[in-house]
């Protein structure tokens, strides 16, 4: 079992930008790919950006290119998505996930643990 817990949400403007945080527990981190998934109001949850255990290897969905980051350090178990040049369109509950398919980044199936979610909020 693995526990997720997400952080750094919150009100910005657009143009600016923000650092989610996301904690896990357990001891074999480094196992398990990455992925942050966001959800807007009305709208599907849909796979934004993903890492693999090791870091070699990331999936970043076209909305976000060149815009977002996703990072890790396994040695403080923690998984980062860096936000910059966030627009209104950004604006959402974005999740932290973790799953032991690292041939499988970009595919929302792949993810079986869960954190409990943080609001990111763009204004005009």
């Amino acid at each position: 079992q693995v526990q997720l817990v997400e952080s750094g949400g919150g009100l910005v403007q657009a143009g600016g930008s923000l650092r989610l945080s996301c904690a896990a527990s357990g001891r074999t981190f480094s196992n398990y790919a990455m992925g942050w998934f966001r959800q807007a109001p009305g709208k599907e949850r849909e796979l934004v950006q993903a890492i693999s255990g090791t870091g070699g290897r990331t999936y970043t969905a076209d909305p976000v290119k060149d815009r977002f980051t996703i990072s890790r350090d396994n040695a403080k178990n923690t998984v980062y998505l860096q936000m910059n040049s966030l627009k209104p369109e950004d604006t959402a509950v974005y999740y932290c996930a973790a799953g032991r398919l690292n041939h499988m980044l970009g595919y929302s199936s792949a993810y079986d643990y869960w954190g409990q979610g943080t609001q990111v909020t763009v204004s005009p």
